[in-house]
């Protein structure tokens, strides 16, 4: 493997592995699988004479050795696996000095070894501890997974008659393409037996989740008594409980419960046959493109876009609050989805009324310190509301954007935040859980406060500046803004 004369180049290796202790050796096992174009080098000559034996081209050198390269083939990829902790860091240093083209991975004796591992040149550091907990974790929540897939599938065999799958009000595509796969594992599991409606609250308003609805022909229909009654079993999507996000009687019988919002302080006054809640997952369509996956049910063309779109739209194009689960999720639903209907749901008309509300909330902003608060006045599509919020927290200066209207029913007040200290859901929770719906996450929230004492009144807009400042003010002395719009230090 020495030069063959003074001027000839020495051949070149796909991988050299430094230290064949266990960890190395299962490495050098795993690369056995795509080629045996591998060189071993250990400084323990009986080892070294042991993997000969086992045709493997190994060599006894001392990897803390300064002329270490000298006489060895020039790889490609380079492995530092030993564990002692100098010589690695020695031999790391002397790959990038000799091989500054080839990759190299090294091994973390302890944790305060990674940083100077990386100084040194290392491309990939490896603290096996770590990399066996983060395995560990990631077998666990699979196993949970797979193992809750089996459960829904198992229970949903067993029904019969109409299942209604409910959204939360004024479904999102997140919500929408859920309750569409739990209308497929249904039919798979009772094959075609068990009837399944999509029921839900409020209106679709949104000029996308409109597109959403209507180009993907999804068959939904108003919650009322008698629909409810027509239902065997009911099942929660999207939404942690009867009355949470919903108009559902908190007391109501539900089956199925699956969502990926928090459940902290949601009291369930019946516990489902089922319930599936991760706070940690970016969308709830995530978790059902799992099961799809887990079952290995066959995704057809419309369900695989609408999930895709459910978990692209619930983390705003895979910016909020997205995880690796996700983007596996998503990757494997995107070969699946129609192309040309995603863009053309992506790429709806804007309502007037939309236009209007966002022009609102434009000319009425106020900004304290970085909080802005925006009355668009009296509105019927609610849905302009976020999508105004959206707008706002990108304005320069601003970090959490507040903008509020009223309907008929209620005041609607939607947030977006940017600042990392305040997690504008508790917030929104805190201030105005009390007396309507309210909640969400740390960049996104919304807050629904119903207008039982006030419903006769018509002017709407004089009657939100009535009570819009002390509803506002709670909100205010929560985050620290005093009248000056000045924070105060907590």
């Amino acid at each position: 493997m020495a030069d063959g004369g003074k001027g000839d180049p020495k051949p070149i290796v796909r991988y050299m592995v430094f230290g064949c202790g266990s960890i190395g050796y299962n490495v050098i096992e795993e690369l056995l699988k795509e080629t045996d174009n591998i060189v071993v080098v250990d400084s323990d000559e009986k080892r070294v004479e042991d993997l000969k034996d086992h045709k493997y081209q190994a060599i006894a050198h001392d990897i803390a050795d300064p002329d270490l390269f000298k006489d060895l083939p020039t790889p490609e990829i380079i492995f530092i696996l030993s564990s002692n902790k100098e010589a690695n860091l020695s031999a790391v240093a002397l790959a990038k000095k000799c091989h500054p083209q080839a990759f190299c991975i090294a091994r973390a004796v302890d944790l305060f070894s990674v940083d100077k591992l990386v100084e040194a040149g290392a491309d990939v550091v490896l603290y096996p501890q770590q990399v066996v907990a983060r395995s560990a974790v990631n077998h666990m929540k699979r196993l949970i997974a797979a193992r809750s897939a089996q459960q829904l599938y198992s229970l949903l065999e067993g029904m019969t008659g109409t299942l209604g799958i409910i959204t939360h009000r004024n479904p999102d595509p997140d919500a929408i393409s859920s309750a569409m796969a739990l209308c497929a594992i249904a039919q798979g599991a009772t094959k075609g037996e068990l009837k399944c409606v999509i029921l839900f609250d409020g209106n679709v308003g949104h000029q996308e989740n409109r597109a959403f609805v209507n180009l993907l022909e999804i068959q939904m229909e108003k919650i009322t008594p008698e629909k409810l009654k027509e239902c065997t079993h009911l099942a929660l999507v999207d939404c942690a409980a009867p009355g949470v996000n919903n108009d559902l009687d908190p007391g109501l019988t539900v089956d199925i419960i699956i969502d990926h919002h928090s459940s902290d302080g949601v009291e369930l006054k019946k516990k489902p046959k089922f319930m599936d809640i991760r706070p940690e997952s970016g969308a709830t369509a995530s978790i059902f493109a799992q099961y799809l996956q887990e079952l290995d049910i066959n995704v057809d063309t419309k369900i695989a876009t609408a999930l895709y779109y459910g978990i692209r739209a619930d983390t705003r194009e895979f910016r909020r609050g997205v995880t690796s689960n996700d983007l596996y999720n998503a990757a494997y639903l995107l070969p699946l989805s129609d192309a040309d209907l995603l863009e053309k749901i992506m790429s709806p008309s804007y309502s007037q009324e939309t236009i209007d509300v966002m022009g609102n909330a434009i000319t009425s902003r106020k900004i304290k310190n970085g909080f802005l608060f925006a009355n668009v006045g009296y509105l019927r599509n609610r849905d302009a509301i976020p999508q105004a919020a959206d707008m706002l927290v990108n304005l320069e200066g601003v970090t959490t954007a507040l903008v509020y209207g009223i309907t008929d029913q209620h005041i609607i007040i939607s947030a977006r935040n940017k600042d990392i200290r305040v997690h504008i859901g508790n917030v929104l929770k805190e201030a105005f859980g009390s007396f309507g719906d309210a909640g969400g996450h740390g960049t996104m929230a919304a807050a629904t406060i119903p207008l039982n004492y006030f419903s006769l009144i018509r002017d709407k807009e004089e009657l939100l500046d009535m009570i819009i400042d002390p509803i506002l003010n709670l909100f205010t002395k929560i985050v620290g803004i005093d009248d000056n719009g000045d924070k105060n230090e907590v």
